[in-house]
């Protein structure tokens, strides 16, 4: 009955509300949502290195990953379903529920719509963060025709953590090997994702750590002389090669690039060519701006790029507002929440740019590449009249 009145008088992320930009509304497919595990046997388990030899044994590694798609509902199915998330914060508090619920615009199991192919777009969460995470973005862009594979990744889980050494190590082959996986699955005749996923096109959101690991999938090397590199043996750093069916990356306040840990070195970011949308606040005070994503969007400069920066706006500008009806304390709050800007305001425009930036770069949408660019009073295509206040957008063609 509780879950019945939640759907009853849900308020869905990935619906936005009516002052949203064009690009932000919900689409025109009914969506499905299934959660699989897959499993990496090759991957090093940083946590268990070991002292003398500087190396790691390989370790299953496993990955929850959730997936939306474009469905089929029958005549007696709605798109409804609850999602339980883990508590957010780094470490569990006695006073606060170790779970809450998300209603979801998606059916679970349901028939997956046959007919065609979509693309395929990897979502990544930070430190820690969770597949749920960022649900008004993986339903919205699902119901807009693509397949959307949002992982949980293993030891920076919420409620979940452990060294931070693992993430550094593991955020870009979890994303690279995901892709591979999907990729082996739409091949299978007797698997839900068979033939559904177009495999050539396939592209990356990553948020906060998923951005530091998206820039590497997408061909910029890490630095050998960063600090916080150094407690990992270079050998095990992943290598910057991007898969030929990867074409895209949305890199949303990626970590890493900030002093003291600059992970990346000009030089080498010139190697990262793949079409590419930052979303950043300018008062980011976790991955930086000025020293931060914007030197690292400057640097990319043999990518064609954009960069949408909200005034005002530290580094929630990537995952859900904070959930109805649940007694936050200050740090649930401050996980969910910005000081300055309405939290679905922030999901509503980036919905609209992921969406005009993906349909361009993935469905060769040429129509889309208007709402890339201010017109020539300087508004910006599918805003609301006097309703683009706030917001600085950039973009640049590689050199």
């Amino acid at each position: 009955m509780l879950v019945l009145l939640l759907l009853i008088h849900a308020q869905y992320f990935s619906v936005p509300q009516v002052d949203a930009p064009e690009l932000a509304r919900f689409g025109s497919h009914d969506v499905g949502v299934r959660t699989i595990e897959i499993t990496n046997p090759e991957q090093p388990d940083i946590l268990k290195l070991d002292a003398a030899t500087g190396q790691a044994p390989l370790t299953d590694r496993k990955l929850k990953i959730e997936i939306w798609y474009p469905a089929q509902l029958k005549a007696n199915e709605q798109a409804n379903t609850v999602y339980v998330s883990p508590m957010v914060g780094r470490a569990t508090r006695p006073e606060m529920p170790k779970t809450f619920d998300i209603p979801g615009k998606a059916l679970r199991d349901a028939q997956p719509k046959q007919g065609g192919s979509y693309p395929l777009v990897i979502v990544s969460h930070g430190y820690p963060g969770s597949r749920i995470f960022l649900s008004y973005l993986t339903e919205n862009l699902a119901s807009k025709g693509y397949i959307v594979a949002a992982i949980d990744h293993t030891d920076s889980v919420f409620g979940e953590v452990r060294g931070f050494p693992s993430t550094l190590i593991n955020r870009s082959p979890d994303q690279l090997f995901t892709i591979k996986e999907l990729t082996n699955l739409s091949k299978q005749v007797d698997h839900f994702l068979s033939k559904i996923i177009d495999t050539d096109k396939v592209a990356i959101v990553g948020y906060s750590m998923g951005g530091y690991g998206a820039m590497a999938s997408g061909g910029a090397a890490y630095s050998t002389k960063s600090n916080m590199l150094k407690m990992i043996p270079s050998t095990m750093m992943p290598k910057a090669e991007a898969p030929a069916s990867l074409k895209a990356i949305v890199a949303i306040a990626p970590w890493g690039a900030q002093p003291p840990v600059e992970a990346w070195e000009a030089e080498a970011v010139k190697n990262f060519k793949l079409p590419s949308l930052f979303i950043v606040g300018d008062n980011d005070d976790i991955s930086g701006y000025e020293q931060g994503v914007k030197k690292l969007y400057n640097w990319a400069t043999n990518s064609n790029r954009c960069m949408v920066t909200y005034q005002n706006a530290r580094h929630n500008v990537g995952g859900n507002p904070a959930p109805a009806n649940v007694p936050l304390d200050f740090q649930g709050r401050e996980s969910f929440e910005e000081p300055v800007w309405r939290k679905d305001r922030i999901t509503a425009i980036n919905q609209h740019f992921i969406t005009a930036f993906l349909d361009l770069n993935l469905k060769a949408d040429e129509s889309k590449a208007s709402y890339l660019k201010p017109d020539e009073k300087g508004a910006w295509k599918g805003f609301q009249r006097r309703w683009f206040l706030g917001l600085n957008i950039d973009c640049q063609k590689a050199n």
